[in-house]
C-alpha cells in the first residue's frame, strides 16, 4: 500500500514538515489535513489542489503550458498542469533544469521542455523511473538549443505520469534506490539468459541470439573459425580492453525447469541453472549498454567464446589478429564474489600484481573494499589470454556450485562485478601499452 509521502510525491510535494518554500508547506498542510487517515485517490488530491487554488492564491485558476527560469525562479508549482507537476519538480530536483512543461490533457503527449541539454546519464536515470508495465514511452527531441521529454500514452492513461513522478521522488530522496532499480532491471536481463540452452559443441543458439543484441551495441561483428562471436566498438582514443564470457554450459538446461528466487538468490528446480556463464553474458551485454554513460576512451572488444568447458577450447583458437592490439584483458567467469583471479593455483600468472590491484582500487572507490586479488584460481579463458601475453584478471560473477543441480547465482553479486568493471573503464585505469 502507497504511504503518504508517496502519494504526495506523485503530485510533486513533500510531506509539509520537510516542505521548506512557504507556499508549498501551506499548500502541502492542507492537503494532509483532508486526507489524514483516509484512502484517497490521485484524482480526489487533483481536485483537493484545485478547490485551494480557487480559495488561497497565489494561483491560476487554470494550469497552462509556462516558460520559466529554473535557475532563477521558483518553480511556479502552481501553473503546473496537474499531471506533470510531480514530474517536473523532482526532474529539477534531481538537477534536470526544466523551462516549460505540459501534461497533454489527455488529448496529445505530455512534454517537459528542457534549459539546455540532459546528460547520458540523466536520460538513464529518466527511462529507469518509467516502471517496465507503464503505459508511457519516453522520447527526447533534440533542438538546437535544448532536449525536450516527450511522454507518449494514450488518451486513457495519463494517470501514469504519476507513477513516473513516483519514481522520481525516491529517485531524489536516496541515491541508492537508483541502483536497486538498475539491480531489478538486470535481473530480468539475467533471467533472460538464463532460458536460452547451449552446451559445449551446441552454442549455435545463443551465439544468433547475441549476434542480435551485439549489432545494437557494437561497430563490428565477426565468427572466427573456431565459432567464437567477437566485436568490436570503439570509443574515442586509449587502451583496448577484452570483455570475454564464454557460450556453453556444461550439460544442457533441462527443458520445463523453474527458475526459483529466494532474496537475491536465483536457483534452478532441476538440472543445472546455467549461471557459468550466461551470468558473464549478461554482465557483458549490461557493461556495453552503459559504456557511453562511462568516461572511457579507447575500445572495447568483446570474445563470446565456445566449449569453455571442454577444454577453453573457444579461447585457444581465437582469432589470433583479432587480438593483436589488446592491451588487457577482462574474463567474468569466477565462481563466489569479490575475487580478482590474477593466477592460476598459485602456478602460473595470468598479469602483473599492479593489474589486479587496480581492481582492488576500483572497487574502494565504490564502497566495495572487499574485492582482493588472488594467484589461486582455476583454469578459464584468462590462462589462455595470459599464454598469449594479454594481461588478464578473471572475476567474480556471483554464481556457486556450478555443474551441480545446486548451482545458485546472487544476481546483485553479478551487477556488483558489472560496476567494478564500469569503474574501472570510466575511471580510465588501464592504460594503453607502448
Amino acid at each position: 500500500m502507497m504511504n503518504q509521502a508517496e502519494m504526495m510525491a506523485r503530485h510533486g510535494l513533500k510531506e509539509w514538515m520537510n516542505e521548506t518554500n512557504m507556499v508549498l508547506n501551506k499548500l502541502s498542510y492542507s492537503i494532509q489535513k483532508k486526507i489524514a487517515g483516509e484512502l484517497v485517490k490521485d484524482e480526489q488530491i487533483v481536485a483537493y489542489i484545485e478547490s485551494l487554488q480557487n480559495e488561497e492564491g497565489p494561483w491560476n485558476s487554470v494550469s497552462q503550458e509556462h516558460l520559466f527560469n529554473s535557475k532563477t525562479e521558483e518553480l511556479p508549482y502552481y501553473a503546473f498542469d496537474a499531471y506533470i507537476r510531480g514530474i517536473v519538480r523532482w526532474m529539477n530536483e534531481l538537477g534536470m533544469m526544466t523551462s516549460m512543461c505540459c501534461d497533454g490533457h489527455g488529448e496529445r503527449h505530455a512534454y517537459v521542455e528542457m534549459d539546455g541539454f540532459l546528460t547520458d546519464k540523466q536520460i538513464h536515470v529518466l527511462n529507469l523511473a518509467v516502471p517496465s508495465d507503464s503505459a508511457v514511452r519516453i522520447r527526447i527531441r533534440k533542438s538546437r538549443r535544448r532536449h525536450t521529454v516527450l511522454f507518449d500514452y494514450s488518451q486513457t492513461e495519463r494517470k501514469a505520469l504519476l507513477d513516473i513522478a513516483e519514481m522520481l521522488f525516491k529517485m531524489s530522496s536516496d541515491e541508492r534506490y537508483i541502483q536497486m532499480l538498475e539491480t531489478e532491471r538486470f535481473k530480468h536481463r539475467l533471467l533472460d539468459w538464463l532460458e536460452v540452452p547451449g552446451e559445449s559443441g551446441r552454442e549455435q543458439k545463443v551465439r544468433r541470439r547475441l549476434t542480435s543484441s551485439l549489432r545494437k551495441l557494437t561497430d563490428e561483428q565477426q565468427i572466427d573459425e573456431a565459432g567464437n562471436l567477437l566485436a568490436t566498438v570503439r570509443h574515442g582514443e586509449g587502451p583496448t580492453i577484452l570483455l570475454s564470457a564464454h557460450m556453453d554450459t556444461v550439460e544442457r538446461i533441462k527443458r520445463g525447469r523453474v527458475i526459483h528466487q529466494e532474496g537475491t538468490i536465483l536457483t534452478s528446480s532441476e538440472g543445472i541453472l546455467g549461471a557459468d556463464d550466461r551470468a558473464g553474458i549478461a554482465a557483458i551485454l549490461e557493461l556495453l549498454e552503459r559504456l557511453p554513460r562511462t568516461n572511457f576512451s579507447g575500445t572495447i572488444k568483446v570474445a563470446f567464446t565456445v566449449e569453455e568447458e571442454t577444454g577453453l577450447c573457444g579461447a585457444r583458437g581465437i582469432n589470433k589478429e583479432f587480438i593483436r592490439d589488446v592491451d588487457a584483458a577482462i574474463v567474468l567467469d569466477r565462481r563466489g564474489t569479490r575475487d580478482i583471479v590474477t593466477g592460476c593455483r598459485g602456478m602460473f600468472d595470468f598479469c602483473e600484481a599492479s593489474y589486479g590491484e587496480l581492481f582492488e582500487r576500483a572497487g574502494r572507490l565504490v564502497g566495495m573494499d572487499d574485492w582482493e586479488a588472488t594467484r589461486n584460481g582455476g583454469s578459464s579463458d584468462a590462462k589462455i589470454f595470459a599464454e598469449f601475453g594479454i594481461a588478464s584478471v578473471n572475476l567474480s560473477i556471483g554464481y556457486r556450485d556450478e555443474h551441480t543441480d545446486f548451482e545458485e547465482v546472487d544476481y546483485c553479486a553479478t551487477f556488483e562485478t558489472v560496476v567494478l568493471v564500469e569503474t574501472v573503464l570510466s575511471h580510465r585505469l588501464i592504460q594503453q601499452n607502448s
